[in-house]
């Protein structure tokens, strides 16, 4: 059977004319009403598509499954972070996290269960990458969080939305691609380019991908910079270097016309240096781009320690005074491991039988 969500709108279409056998306008106008009664009502519940025949939801639900994955856990943080534990169809887990603030709210969505980048002050590092998401289980993220917080009216409580959760997101190109392409779609949940940030630990050849297949808002997470702190602490630089990335990303802001988001997590005695500050200055004047420097947040057994206040203010100064942008994010929802991460889940691959 096959999942609503990996399917775009032409897809659709062409299972009520292939499958169902309605000639072309038939087929426009079913495929249009199902889209809708799914991505603007929220409808999972094939009983509530009224304004299809009773047959036609019979044939269609043979065909096509619209339900969610499970919630496994909810925990709310006293600072209004919500995160869920998403059980998908084959069992495994996934987390997503909600990250509401005075003028908008934010969505982390995951891109694959577990990771291979074994960032060293990563939480989802620690867990082996299990499998990629599908398009059905990105966006079915995006979809409970709706259910969850009553989000299917105009006026949208949920703005935007990031993939930054577990795992590295141009590992896994076509399944986001596509649900990319049904989060823009004005008939389905209709978020535009700039409400859309797809983040990567410097994926090189999808970086230029992307600027010409998504042209959403680009963020890279660069937590260091040079070649020699970035090997130590994301093995990633190994095979693609900043040098590598700085190029790639050149060419993503001629095509895409925005800047992109930097991201660094302040490491105490790692990468806080004055040093690194006036490289990283001069990281960010090769490409249009704004950094978003993030407090690091410990968790369990990990090595490294959150930078002070006073180091923090020095580094925001020297990148300041060097005429770029920079903004630090405060940390929300460490309280339930859901801050920038902290994220990981209990799945594992499943053993190969001999």
């Amino acid at each position: 059977m096959i999942e609503f969500a990996d399917l775009n709108y032409r897809e659709v279409k062409n299972i009520f004319s292939n499958n169902l056998n309605l000639d072309k306008k038939k087929s426009s106008m079913r495929a249009n009403q199902v889209w809708k009664f799914y991505y603007k009502k929220g409808y999972s519940d094939p009983n509530l598509f009224s304004n299809l025949t009773q047959s036609l939801r019979d044939e269609l639900f043979k065909i096509i499954n619209f339900s969610r994955p499970k919630i496994k856990n909810k925990q709310v943080s006293k600072d209004g972070t919500i995160k869920w534990l998403l059980e998908l169809n084959d069992k495994n887990l996934v987390e997503t996290v909600y990250i509401p603030s005075e003028t908008h709210a934010t969505l982390c969505i995951s891109s694959q269960v577990g990771c291979t980048l074994n960032c060293k002050f990563c939480h989802t590092g620690i867990q082996p990458l299990v499998k990629n998401l599908s398009s059905n289980e990105i966006i079915s993220q995006i979809l409970i969080a709706k259910d969850e917080l009553n989000d299917w009216k105009e006026q949208k409580k949920i703005n935007n939305i990031v993939y930054m959760g577990m795992g590295e997101p141009f590992y896994n190109f076509e399944n986001i691609k596509k649900s990319v392409e049904i989060l823009k779609d004005e008939n389905g949940l209709n978020f535009s380019n700039k409400k859309i940030t797809v983040s990567t630990s410097g994926i090189s050849p999808n970086i230029k991908r992307a600027a010409d297949e998504m042209g959403t808002y680009l963020a890279l997470s660069l937590h260091a910079s040079n070649d020699e702190v970035r090997n130590t602490i994301m093995p990633i630089n190994k095979k693609y270097n900043i040098q590598d990335i700085i190029n790639n990303c050149n060419e993503y802001t001629k095509k895409n016309g925005e800047k992109i988001f930097i991201e660094y997590v302040l490491l105490k005695d790692i990468n806080d240096s004055e040093k690194c500050a006036k490289e990283l200055s001069k990281i960010m004047s090769r490409f249009p781009s704004k950094l978003n420097l993030i407090q690091f947040n410990p968790w369990p057994g990990v090595k490294y320690l959150p930078s002070t206040e006073e180091q923090t203010a020095k580094f925001i100064e020297i990148i300041k005074n060097n005429g770029h942008i920079v903004t630090l994010r405060k940390s929300r929802g460490k309280d339930i491991l859901g801050a920038c991460g902290q994220l990981k889940t209990a799945s594992e691959r499943e053993k190969r039988v001999l």
